[in-house]
C-alpha cells in the first residue's frame, strides 16, 4: 500500500494548488482527479470564457478602428478557429499542471476516489493510506426546475464550449457573472442575444452603478436583457414567458452552482446550517480532524483565486505556519466586461450598515488622460473608506484595466495602509492608474 502525508482529491485550483505547496513544504504528495486536470475554472470556466471574451474583443477593436478611419472588414467569422484556439489555450495550461506536479513531484491520478476510512483511499481498484486528506472537489452547474427543461435539449457552461458552430440565436437563463461574460463574448460576434433574469436585476451581486453602465453596453450590442422574468414554459426552440415568446436555436442555463458533496456525504462530515456545504473550523478542517475541505463545497466565495489561497491555508496548517482563514472583505470579485468591473470589501452600504463613518470619494474614467487617448472613458473608481482614520473598507473599479487595477487598492489594505499611504504613492503618467491617486488626494480631509 502506497503512503502518503496528503492525498487531494479534486485537481482544480483548490486542489492542485494546495498540492504544490504541500510538496513544497517537504510532503509526500498525491491528487486524484476523475474529469480533466484544473477543474472546472481551466476546463470549462474561467479560462475558455477569457478566450471567447478576447475574440469578441478583436471584433470590437476593429468596429472602433473603423470610426476613427483605419478601414477593415470583416467578411466572415470562421467559430472552428475560435473554438480551436481555445482548445489551444485549455491544453497549454493543463501542461503547465502536469509540469508542476513533476517539478515537485507530485503523483497525479485520474479516476474516481473513493474514501474506505479518513485516512485511506482508493482510486483505480489501488488502495493508498494518507495522513491528511483534501477534499476539493468543487462543483456543477445547479439546473433549477423549469417547465418543460428536462424534456428539451439545452447547455449548462459543462457543455457550452463544445459547440462547434457559433449559435445563431442564444438565449441564456441567467444574468449573473457567467451569464453577462457569455452574452458579451457572443453578441459581437454576430450571434442575437437574449439574457433572461428572474430577479430583479442581472448582476445582482454588483455595485448599482457598475450594473447601469452594463445595461447600457448590453444595449448598444443589441443584448436583449428581461429582468423580473417569469419563466412559464421552455419547448424545443423556444421560451414563453408571463409576456412574450423568445425563439432560439441554442439555450444556455447559467443559474448558479453547487458543490460535489458525494464524498463528504459518505463520510457523513457535518454540514453547515443550509446543508450546501461542508462545515469546517477558521483552519479548513473538516467535522474529521485528518480531512480538510476548501473551493466550492465550502461556505465562501465560489471563485478560483479564493479556493487556491484556501487550499494554501489548510496545507500550511497541516504542515507548516498556521494562518488566519481567508478573508472574504479582502478577496477581489472580477467581471470580466467591457468595461470591466473589478470590487472587494464593503460597499457604501454594507459600511454603513456595519457602523462606520463613511467617506466615499469617485473619479470617472472621462478626465484621465490614457482613458481618453485610448478611447476608454466609460467607467469610475470608487473607495469606500472611514472619515476617523482613513481605513480603506472597500473598492470599485469599472471601466478598462479594472481587473487589474483593483490590486493597488487591495495591497494597500492588506498591508494595513490607509488613504495617506496611497496619496504618498508617485503613480506613472499617462497611466489609468493614476485615477487611484488622486482618489488619495481627494480623501485626505
Amino acid at each position: 500500500m502506497r503512503k502518503y502525508n496528503l492525498v487531494v482529491i479534486g485537481a482544480g485550483p483548490g486542489g492542485y494548488v494546495a498540492a504544490v505547496e504541500a510538496a513544497k513544504l517537504g510532503q509526500k504528495v498525491a491528487v486524484i482527479e476523475k474529469n480533466k486536470i484544473g477543474g472546472t475554472c481551466l476546463n470549462v470556466g474561467c479560462i475558455p470564457s477569457k478566450a471567447y471574451l478576447k475574440h469578441a474583443n478583436w471584433v470590437e477593436e476593429m468596429s472602433e478602428a473603423n470610426r476613427f478611419g483605419i478601414t477593415n472588414d470583416i467578411s466572415n467569422i470562421d467559430y472552428s478557429k475560435l473554438v480551436e484556439r481555445k482548445d489551444g489555450v485549455v491544453s497549454q495550461l493543463q501542461q503547465g499542471i502536469h509540469y508542476l506536479f513533476k517539478q515537485n513531484n507530485v503523483d497525479y491520478y485520474e479516476g474516481e476516489a473513493q474514501l474506505i476510512t479518513s485516512h485511506e483511499i482508493q482510486v483505480n481498484g489501488e488502495v493508498f493510506e494518507s495522513d491528511y486528506i483534501l477534499l476539493a472537489t468543487g462543483s456543477r452547474p445547479f439546473v433549477p426546475p423549469i417547465n418543460g427543461l428536462d424534456s428539451v435539449s439545452y447547455l449548462t457552461t459543462d457543455t457550452f464550449f463544445d459547440l462547434k458552430e457559433q449559435p445563431k440565436e442564444l438565449v441564456i437563463i441567467g444574468g449573473g457573472v457567467i451569464g453577462i461574460e457569455l452574452a458579451f463574448a457572443m453578441a459581437p460576434l454576430g450571434t442575437k442575444v437574449t439574457v433572461i433574469e428572474v430577479a430583479p436585476s442581472i448582476l445582482m451581486t454588483e455595485d448599482e452603478e457598475a450594473i447601469q453602465l452594463i445595461r447600457q453596453k448590453l444595449k448598444e450590442m443589441s443584448v436583449t436583457v428581461i429582468e423580473s422574468a417569469q419563466i412559464k414554459e421552455v419547448t424545443a426552440k423556444q421560451i414563453e414567458l408571463s409576456n412574450q415568446t423568445i425563439q432560439f436555436d441554442e439555450l444556455l442555463v447559467v443559474t448558479g452552482r453547487k458543490g460535489n458533496l458525494a464524498i463528504a456525504d459518505a463520510l457523513n462530515l457535518e454540514k453547515t446550517e443550509t446543508n450546501k456545504f461542508v462545515k469546517v473550523n477558521r483552519f479548513y478542517q473538516t467535522s474529521v480532524a485528518t480531512i480538510y475541505a476548501a473551493g466550492d463545497i465550502v461556505d465562501g466565495y465560489m471563485l478560483a483565486h479564493a479556493a487556491s489561497k484556501e487550499g494554501i491555508k489548510a496545507v500550511r496548517h497541516m504542515f507548516g505556519d498556521k494562518e488566519a482563514p481567508l478573508k472574504t472583505t479582502q478577496v477581489p470579485k472580477c467581471v470580466y466586461t467591457h468595461p470591466e468591473i473589478a470590487s472587494f470589501g464593503l460597499s457604501e452600504a454594507e459600511a454603513k450598515e456595519s457602523g462606520f463613518d463613511v467617506l466615499v470619494s469617485k473619479t470617472p474614467y472621462s478626465a484621465n488622460g490614457r482613458a481618453i487617448a485610448g478611447n476608454e472613458t466609460t467607467g469610475f473608481i470608487k473607495i469606500i473608506s472611514e472619515k476617523k482614520y482613513h481605513e480603506i473598507l472597500g473598492a470599485v473599479i469599472v471601466g478598462a484595466n479594472a481587473t487589474e487595477m483593483i490590486h493597488t487598492i487591495l495591497t494597500v489594505k492588506e498591508s494595513e495602509g490607509r488613504m495617506e499611504e496611497i496619496e504618498k504613492m508617485t503613480f506613472a503618467h499617462p497611466t489609468l492608474s493614476e485615477m487611484i491617486g488622486e482618489i488619495g488626494s481627494q480623501m485626505i480631509i
